[in-house]
């Protein structure tokens, strides 16, 4: 599989990261480690999840996707294979009391939060650490010195933030380069070919800005990650319309476009959003999820999509 650098000096990541929020608890065991095998066999090696996955689906409480994780590296004897990806400060400190309370980004949540996500995942670091959501209660300093305690520690070796406002992004580098504390070495965010429409509410999730995307052009340090790049299944599937957030006369004239060079390629929708997204600029590391070993591998072919320019160039200037 393609290899990507996170950010401009960072470590050597898998073009395509697998997302692995529903494991354990929406996606049971044997599926979930059918999609982890056949990922690795594509050579695939970028893994994404949480500490609070899932606690919204079913019986889940959080931390199953790691505990699952964990086991599924154990088993197969391939932690140093492995590059993992998980998060703090979203896991809800009351039992089913959801994002309003959740542990958020202080020393002492941190702290503790690594040292159960270690155990349940069975490992002694982790390749990268997230901060999950902003916490604006908490300073930045308190949160960047506790992740770069993480890493001097060991326990920890990159560090990265996820639904962070783009200034909230530049305050924490200014904040890292005058303290010497590790620097984020990316951002995760809400981010699809499709637009959404201003004033688009998403809860707690931060769908990427065209602020970001400058930013992220001109920091080349940053990589830019984007979760829910195929909006589950909306762009193929007639069972799952476009999200509210984005219908309207661009997302039509954007759909248009997009299955012109659909047709253009051979390619479904799925896989030319995400050609897009590697091919584009800023280059963006889509983080996927599968429910069934077919969907995985229309996610994987993605990879041997061509776009031209002049495709990448209509995709981007389509508009209503």
């Amino acid at each position: 599989m393609r290899q990507l650098t996170l950010g401009k000096s960072g470590p050597q990541v898998s073009a395509l990261c697998l997302g692995c929020l529903n494991f354990g608890t929406k996606t049971d065991k044997s599926l979930s480690y059918r999609l982890l095998d056949q990922y690795v066999e594509a050579g695939g090696n970028f893994l994404d999840t949480s500490n609070n996955y899932a606690f919204w689906n079913g019986a889940g409480v959080g931390g199953q996707s790691e505990t699952l994780l964990g086991e599924w590296m154990k088993e197969k004897n391939n932690r140093n294979r492995i590059f993992l990806a998980t998060k703090v400060g979203a896991n809800p400190t009351i039992p089913g009391g959801g994002f309003p309370a959740k542990e958020g980004l202080s020393k002492k949540a941190i702290h503790k939060a690594v040292d159960e996500s270690l155990k349940r995942l069975k490992t002694d670091y982790i390749d990268l650490y997230y901060a999950h959501i902003d916490d604006m209660d908490v300073p930045l300093e308190e949160t960047l010195e506790a992740f770069n305690q993480l890493i001097q520690s060991g326990k920890v070796r990159a560090i990265g933030c996820s639904n962070h406002y783009t200034w909230r992004l530049e305050e924490a580098r200014s904040i890292s380069q005058s303290h010497g504390f590790a620097p984020y070495q990316c951002i995760q965010q809400r981010y699809s070919y499709l637009r959404p429409r201003p004033g688009a509410d998403f809860d707690v999730q931060i769908s990427v800005s065209e602020e970001m995307l400058k930013y992220i052009e001109t920091h080349e340090e940053i990589a830019l990650l984007a979760y829910s790049p195929l909006l589950s299944g909306a762009y193929t599937r007639q069972d799952r319309p476009i999200p509210v957030q984005y219908t309207g006369p661009d997302a039509e004239a954007r759909i248009a476009v997009l299955q012109e060079i659909s047709e253009e390629t051979g390619a479904t929708h799925n896989q030319v959003v995400l050609a897009w997204m590697l091919n584009n600029s800023p280059v963006t590391l889509p983080v996927i999820a599968a429910s069934s070993t077919e969907q995985l591998q229309e996610n994987l072919q993605a990879l041997d999509v061509t776009l031209t320019q002049e495709q990448i160039k209509r995709l981007n200037e389509a508009t209503y």
